[in-house]
Order: C-alpha cells, then sequence, then structure tokens
C-alpha cells in the first residue's frame, strides 16, 4: 500500500513553499520519522519527516514551488527494508551502505547553504564539508567560492580558461545578476509596502542615557550568568520597558481592524532578528509575566533556531508589539515600519558616548536613540510621546522595572 505524502498546511496566511533539498532520494528506505525534505515558504523553513516506513518515491524536483496540499511522494508500505546479506558479503555491503550514507549526509544541503552553491555555481561533490557527518557549512562553500576567484584571477588566460572565466566574472555587456526573489524576501516586501500603504506611520525620537543599565549589568552579570548559565543582555531590559510603557499607554498594545479597534490584554512582544534569509520576528510569550532570564534564554533560543532553519511558523504569529535592535549593525537612528497589523514598533540603537549637560556641567555618557513608530489613525502623538517617555524613564532608572535577578 502506498501513502501520499502530500504538503501540509504551515500556517494560515502560507499557500505555497519551495521544496528546498530532498533528505532522501527515490527508491530509499525511509522509516517514520526520518526527515523527507525541507520545505522553504515565505517566513520559515521546515523540515517534513515521513510517517510510514517504506520506500520513497518523489514527485517533484528540489526547487520547485509546491502548493499547500500538493501531493510530491509517495512510500510504499509494502517494501521490505534492505537485509545485509551473512558472511563477508554482509560486511561489504554494510560498509557500502556507511559510505554511501556519508557521501549522501555530506551532499545534503541547508537551504542557505545550497543558495550560495547555485549562486556561486559551485560543485557540492568537490568540496570538504567540516559540519557534522561531513556536511557543508556555509563557511565551507563561502571559503570555495573566495579560493576559486583567487584562482581565476592567478590562471593566465588561455584558451581553455577564458570561456569559464568569461561566465563568472561580469562583463561590459553583462553589468548585473538578475535572481529570482526568495519567497521570505518576496514576502517581506510585500508585508512593508503593505505596511506603508495601509497605516499612517509616524515616528517621533528620544534619546536615553544608558549609564544605569550598564552599571547594572556590569554588577549582576556574574552571579546571573552563574545562575542562569546566559549572558544579561539589553534586550530584555527594553521588553521589560517596554511593557511597562504598553500598560501606560494601551492603544499601543492593540491594531485596527475594519472598523473596529482591538485592544490587547497580553503581552506578546516581537523580537526581530536578523537571518542569512532575511528579517524575521519571533514572539515572545506574555513577556509580563517573565523573568529576566526567561526573556534571555527565549531570545537565545529563537535567535539559534533562526541561525539553523529550525524556527516554527507559530513562533512568528500573534504579536502585539515589536522591538528592534538595529545598533547591534552600526545604526545610529532609524525610522521602524510597522509590522502588520501592530500600531507600534520601537527601534533601538547604537549606543554611543556623547556630551551631555547633567546638572549644569558636561559629561560623556553612554547615550542611546529611541524611535517609536506608530498608526497614527490609532494613537495619538500625545500618546506616541507619553509610551516613549516612559521607556526612557526605566531604562535611565531601572529600579522602576520588577527587578528578579
Amino acid at each position: 500500500m502506498s501513502i501520499e505524502v502530500k504538503i501540509p498546511a504551515v500556517g494560515e496566511s502560507i499557500s505555497s513553499g519551495i521544496i528546498s533539498v530532498w533528505h532522501k532520494k527515490s527508491g530509499e528506505f525511509v522509516k517514520a520519522g526520518e526527515p523527507l525534505f525541507t520545505l522553504e515558504t515565505d517566513k520559515v523553513s521546515t523540515e517534513i519527516t515521513a510517517e510510514k516506513d517504506g520506500v520513497l518515491t518523489a514527485h517533484v524536483p528540489e526547487g520547485q514551488e509546491v502548493k499547500i496540499g500538493e501531493i510530491v511522494a509517495s512510500i510504499d508500505e509494502s517494501a521490505a527494508p534492505p537485509a545485509a546479506a551473512p558472511g563477508s558479503d554482509g560486511e561489504k555491503q554494510s560498509k557500502a551502505t556507511d559510505a554511501q550514507e556519508k557521501k549522501s549526509s555530506a551532499t545534503v544541503l541547508s537551504p542557505a547553504v545550497r543558495r550560495i552553491v547555485e549562486e556561486e555555481k559551485l560543485d557540492a561533490g568537490k568540496i570538504a564539508g567540516s559540519g557534522k557527518a561531513g556536511r557543508l557549512t556555509k563557511g565551507d562553500v563561502l571559503t570555495a567560492a573566495q579560493n576559486r576567484e583567487t584562482e581565476l584571477i592567478a590562471r593566465e588566460p588561455d584558451v581553455s580558461s577564458a570561456t569559464e572565466v568569461a561566465a563568472q566574472q561580469p562583463t561590459q555587456s553583462d553589468r548585473y545578476t538578475r535572481r529570482k526573489m526568495s519567497p521570505l524576501r518576496r514576502k517581506i516586501a510585500a508585508q512593508l509596502v503593505m505596511a506603508q500603504h495601509n497605516a499612517a506611520i509616524l515616528t517621533t525620537f528620544n534619546e536615553c542615557d544608558m549609564s544605569a543599565v550598564q552599571a547594572l549589568r556590569a554588577k549582576s552579570q556574574d552571579a546571573f550568568t552563574k545562575k542562569n548559565g546566559l549572558k544579561l543582555g539589553f534586550m530584555s531590559f527594553f521588553i521589560k520597558a517596554s511593557v511597562e510603557a504598553l500598560k501606560a499607554v494601551p492603544s499601543l498594545n492593540g491594531r485596527i481592524e475594519g472598523d473596529d479597534f482591538i485592544e490587547n490584554h497580553f503581552y506578546d512582544i516581537g523580537v526581530a532578528v536578523g537571518t542569512d534569509r532575511g528579517l524575521i520576528v519571533p514572539i515572545v510569550r506574555d513577556a509580563d509575566k517573565k523573568t529576566f532570564a526567561e526573556l534571555e534564554r527565549d531570545i537565545a533560543d529563537y535567535a539559534q533556531k533562526a541561525r539553523t532553519g529550525k524556527i516554527k511558523i507559530e513562533d512568528l504569529q500573534g504579536g502585539s508589539f515589536t522591538v528592534s535592535n538595529g545598533g547591534v549593525y552600526g545604526s545610529l537612528v532609524s525610522t521602524p515600519i510597522l509590522n502588520p497589523p501592530q500600531s507600534g514598533i520601537l527601534g533601538m540603537h547604537k549606543i554611543m558616548d556623547r556630551a551631555i549637560v547633567v546638572n549644569g556641567k558636561i559629561e560623556a555618557r553612554p547615550m542611546m536613540y529611541l524611535a517609536l513608530s506608530y498608526d497614527h489613525r490609532a494613537v495619538d502623538g500625545k500618546e506616541g510621546v507619553t509610551f516613549l517617555i516612559t521607556v526612557k524613564d526605566c531604562i535611565e532608572d531601572p529600579t522602576k522595572l520588577p527587578l528578579d535577578f
């Protein structure tokens, strides 16, 4: 009996995806629970596993876009698993299988690695993998691409290499590269344009003195790390401060839906995370009820999932407000764009020593510009400024926050 392998529903707003890599090939015996392929959608990448044991037959090639519910493979349950022959023949077969599995695992590429291989036109089979079981990492393929360019530059031009160099380097008649945008990048583009078209976005700015938070972190860091196994960062302070500000200005913790305004009574804070594929916003649930350690752990877990492509669609849904830290990339000031359908987003920026007047004297203080973008249809200017001032006060005087470390 054959079982159909269909593309599962991975989110309410997702209708299609791309099969970025098959982890099992046609004709291979698979076991229940083993990953069959990676589905890359406009929000996340997720591994689809086998439901039953049997021999796999793939109907769709890698790189093809597929719809939710589409049949992409079948598993023949009646096929028996391959049995090793007795004696020396069995040993040889086992060794051959091990070698084949090692080779197969080495050529299974993650979406990020596969994208680089395709864009740089690399031969994955000729690259030595440094990952687990010989799998190729992003660093492996980037190094291979760089080494190839070095070889091309150093090589004397001759008849045999002229065509290869011309194909791999831009010419006067070919000064740009056209490639398909990834599903995630297309989704980001659509979301940003939708936000600009559907909301009256206004941004207000302020600055905060980071001296008190820096001193508190320095004083508590060793004990916090020893107790919780992770470092105390800045983001947990700003999440806590944002929760206090949302309590003071409830209109920023809601959204417009048609002619209605929905005010949330929960505090699920989105934290913008940059990845190789683009920006995603996982949600820290019930941030008002979590300790600093729990917030830092959630942030670290999401960052790890984002880097390895393991983040789930439910991790990205349902946020009521977003915090974005462009300062980690060196941004001094910016105007963040709303994450629809939310009504507000707080932008953090680079900490820089600046001359500030304190008690009539000029002092050098570590300062950060803050930017709050909000939907002016739902939030008045006074409310926006009140929110930002509340965040500023909580950061400059952390004792106003529920410190629990």
